[in-house]
């Protein structure tokens, strides 16, 4: 009889497998990996994202294409990285000559598709004034490139950042019955401001456990806290998300990813090449074909997301892209995967123009090349100050800084974040320093492990057409 039941579910996976899944993308923002009760995070309570993480496959390594919304959003949409294909700006729009995951799947394999929740930010900015000048708009509209809702079959008109699970009924109520359909749903938690919270409201201050990239200052736990509060309150959406997939009857036939696109608004976080800036959770679930439970280590890019969707679709990736697909990880197939992964920074915002006293955090040119156990950053203007993007009129940094104008604060921060200019290459151990406080660039004991990332970040710029200069000459 064991033997019967084991035969038919075998057989119940592989008829799953064989349907075009339903891909339901859930994009977080601005959240950074480990902050997920899941990840062994004691001070998160995430219940639903933990049940869900524990029905699929949780990625421990996942690393976007960049620590900013619009390229990282680039990247994941396209299979390439920011700079490859032209979208380090804020104010680009993906090019209307380049195939995305939304118009690919239409196309190749007939799904229905859509977007809604917060903004997909790859249409460059919508209105003149804070984001853009009336000239970018004005070009925007002169030569309509503005295309990315002609990609969609579907795009969500009003609704604001509440009520997602309507946001998902009101995308299936419009999708044909003969069709397989993608979704994308962005969350607006846990960017800044943080405002939100979760069922127990804002958790102690002086209870959490501060990384070791941030100083311990009331307003810097103070800011943790209120973060954690808006991403427990992120839970709570999402299962309200999940709550339709199931009572519609689609959560069988649907692969769903949940992903951040990019880190943490605190220091060494969002805006930086650090691994808050760039480490970001990923779990995926799909019934019949990913075993329930499962974690991997394997360093994956938020390049690879695109080929890995089209894979899973049944559609070839186009050769262009740089992107590994990790289909075979999820079905628990031999795969090997990268031994690199890479990430740009670049202006952050509208094009404002270049001041003298600009902080990094408005405009910065780097790279960085990460391996299980070294990262390298390579600084092309090093000679900002560095402030973290969003936050830094908050408890947080406005206490950092006084500590530094004090000379109270400790040698590992001052070096991290008052260092003028900054170093053009950072290397670090990530196994001994995984703050990234420790510069270990220039060492001779580390000369074979920095030239090795050298010349695979050299690489990575020369293919990308990268307008930058290469780390190796």
């Amino acid at each position: 009889m064991k033997r019967i039941v084991l035969i038919l579910m075998l057989m119940v996976g592989q008829a799953i497998a064989a349907e075009k899944p339903n891909i339901l993308f859930l994009l977080s923002d601005d959240h950074s990996y480990p902050y997920l009760g899941c990840y062994g995070n004691k001070d998160v309570q995430t219940p639903n994202l933990d049940r869900f993480a524990a029905q699929g496959l949780r990625f421990d390594r996942m690393f976007v294409g960049c620590p900013q919304c619009v390229p990282s959003r680039a990247t994941l949409m396209t299979g390439r990285s920011a700079v490859a294909v032209r979208m380090v700006r804020f104010t680009s729009p993906l090019p209307a000559e380049l195939p995305a995951l939304p118009d690919l799947l239409r196309g190749k394999a007939g799904y229905f598709t859509g977007v809604g929740g917060r903004s997909y930010h790859l249409d460059g900015p919508q209105i003149a004034g804070k984001r853009a000048s009336p000239e970018i708009g004005a070009t925007m509209l002169k030569y309509g490139l503005r295309t990315f809702t002609n990609r969609v079959d579907y795009v969500e008109k009003t609704g604001g950042m509440k009520e997602f699970g309507s946001k998902l009924s009101a995308f299936l109520d419009a999708a044909p019955k003969d069709k397989p359909w993608f979704f994308w749903l962005g969350f607006s938690d846990p960017h800044h401001v943080w405002d939100a919270k979760g069922p127990r409201g804002v958790p102690d201050p002086a209870k959490l456990t501060l990384p070791p990239h941030l100083p311990d200052l009331p307003g810097v736990r103070l800011d943790l806290a209120r973060y954690i509060a808006e991403v427990e309150h992120l839970d709570g959406d999402v299962q309200s998300v999940l709550d339709v997939l199931e009572k519609r009857g689609f959560a069988r036939n649907t692969l769903v990813v949940f992903m951040g696109d990019n880190g943490m608004a605190l220091p060494h976080g969002k805006g930086a090449l650090t691994d808050p800036g760039i480490h970001v959770p990923l779990i995926v679930r799909w019934p019949g074909v990913v075993k329930p439970g499962g974690v991997t280590k394997q360093i994956v890019s938020g390049e690879d997301f695109t080929p890995t969707m089209l894979e899973a679709a049944g559609v070839t990736p186009p050769k262009v892209m740089s992107g590994v697909s990790y289909l075979k990880l999820l079905r628990g197939e031999p795969f090997e995967g990268r031994k690199y992964i890479f990430a740009e920074r670049g202006p952050h915002g509208g094009d404002g123009g270049m001041k003298p006293d600009i902080l990094a955090s408005t405009f910065d040119l780097a790279r960085c090349v990460r391996s299980d156990k070294f990262k390298l950053i390579y600084n092309c203007t090093p000679h900002q100050a560095v402030a973290p993007v969003d936050s830094q009129r908050d408890p947080g940094w406005q206490e950092i800084l006084a500590a530094h104008e004090a000379r109270k604060l400790a040698p590992q921060f001052e070096r991290a974040y008052f260092t003028l200019p900054r170093a053009t290459f950072e290397l670090y151990d990530l196994d001994a320093d995984p703050g990234e406080l420790n510069n270990l660039a220039g060492k001779p004991e580390y000369k074979e492990a920095e030239l090795e990332l050298k010349r695979a970040l050299t690489e990575k710029m020369v293919l990308d057409w990268d307008f930058l200069p290469t780390p190796l000459r």
